[in-house]
C-alpha cells in the first residue's frame, strides 16, 4: 500500500460526531480517483466507490482523473494481446468482476487515447455525465468485448448514458476535450500518481495535505482513510432497498451487490433471482458471475 502525503495514525478519537448542516452541504472530502477506462483493477473498484458513496457520500465528491496507461505492466505489455488476456483473466478471478480478456484476442481497442479523450468530452455535458459515460464505456469492454475506441461504440455509450450525442460527438474531436485530458494527465505527474486505480484523499474544510492511496485494497481500508482525514467515526447512512439500487445503477453485477449489501455470493444469487422471478432484473450472462439489468415491473 502507498500511503503518501500522510501516514494514517490512531490518535482522532473514536466518534461518531457529525458536520455541521452547512458543512455536509459543502461536502468536505473530495475525492481524485485516478482511473483508466482499460485498467481491469479500476474496474474491481467500482463495487467499493458505489458502497462509499451510499454509506458515507453525504461526506464527499468524486472526482475522476483519466490517467492513461501509466501502470508498468501494462504499458510494457501492451502490444502483446496475450499476455493483457491473462492479466484481465487473473483480475476478474481474483476480484469477482467479470473482465473478459478475449476481447484483446477477438476485438482489441486500437486506440486506446481515444477513449480517454471521450470520457472528457461526455464530461463538458457535467460531471455526473462523465461518471455515468465511464461506466458505461467500462461495461462494454468487459462485459462485452467491445473496441471503446470506436466511435460507433462511444456514441452508443453516450446515448445509453442519456448524453446529447450530437453534442458529444462534436466535443469527441474538439480541443477542450484534449486541453481536459492534458490536464488530468499533467495532475497525475503533479500528484506522483504512478499506479492506477489510486485514490487521494481532500479535506477541503481544512489545511493538510491529502492521503493517497495506490492500488486496490478491501472496503474497510477506504473507510478508515475517510475516518482519519474526517477525524470522526461516522455512522454509515441507511443502505437503499435492493430494488432502488438496482433502479438507480441500471447494470450492476453480481459482486457489487454483494459488497454493498454484505451479503454472500450465495444470498445474492438467492435474492437476485427472486426478482428474476418477478421479472424486475434480467441476467446478463458473462465470462465469470453475473450481471444484472433492472427493467423494473412490466
Amino acid at each position: 500500500m502507498s500511503w503518501n502525503q500522510t501516514e494514517l495514525s490512531s490518535t482522532h478519537a473514536n466518534t461518531s460526531g457529525n458536520y455541521s448542516f452547512f458543512d455536509v452541504l459543502q461536502k468536505p472530502i473530495e475525492m481524485y480517483v485516478f482511473v483508466d477506462p482499460l485498467c481491469p483493477e479500476c474496474w474491481a473498484l467500482e463495487p467499493y466507490i458505489k458502497k462509499l458513496s451510499i454509506e458515507y457520500g453525504r461526506f464527499f465528491t468524486v472526482r475522476p482523473i483519466v490517467s492513461g496507461h501509466i501502470n508498468t505492466l501494462n504499458r510494457d505489455q501492451f502490444d502483446k494481446p496475450k499476455r493483457l488476456r491473462d492479466i484481465w483473466e487473473k483480475t476478474a478471478k481474483r476480484t469477482g468482476m467479470s473482465c473478459d480478456g478475449d476481447l484483446w484476442i477477438d476485438n482489441p481497442v486500437t486506440s486506446p487515447w481515444l477513449a480517454s479523450i471521450a470520457i472528457k468530452a461526455a464530461e463538458l455535458q457535467g460531471k455526473k455525465a462523465g461518471r455515468q459515460f465511464l461506466r458505461k464505456i467500462q461495461e462494454e469492454a468487459f462485459l462485452n468485448k467491445q473496441d471503446i475506441s470506436d466511435e460507433s461504440v462511444l456514441l452508443k455509450c453516450a446515448e445509453r448514458a442519456n448524453l446529447d450525442t450530437a453534442e458529444f460527438q462534436s466535443d469527441l474531436y474538439s480541443s477542450s476535450a484534449k486541453k481536459a485530458f492534458q490536464c488530468d494527465l499533467k495532475l497525475t505527474q503533479e500528484m506522483e500518481v504512478d499506479y492506477i486505480p489510486t485514490i487521494v484523499f481532500f479535506n477541503q474544510m481544512v489545511e493538510e495535505q491529502g492521503i493517497k492511496v495506490s492500488g486496490l485494497y478491501p472496503y474497510e481500508i477506504y473507510v478508515r482513510v475517510l475516518q482519519e482525514i474526517l477525524r470522526i467515526h461516522p455512522i454509515p447512512s441507511e443502505k437503499p432497498s435492493l430494488e432502488d439500487f438496482l433502479a438507480h445503477y441500471n447494470i450492476v453485477g453480481s459482486k457489487e451487490i454483494s459488497v454493498v449489501y454484505d451479503w454472500s455470493q450465495a444470498q445474492t444469487e438467492k435474492e437476485m433471482k427472486k426478482l428474476q422471478l418477478k421479472q424486475i432484473v434480467e441476467r446478463i450472462p458473462v465470462k465469470y458471475g453475473s450481471f444484472w439489468k433492472y427493467v423494473g415491473n412490466r
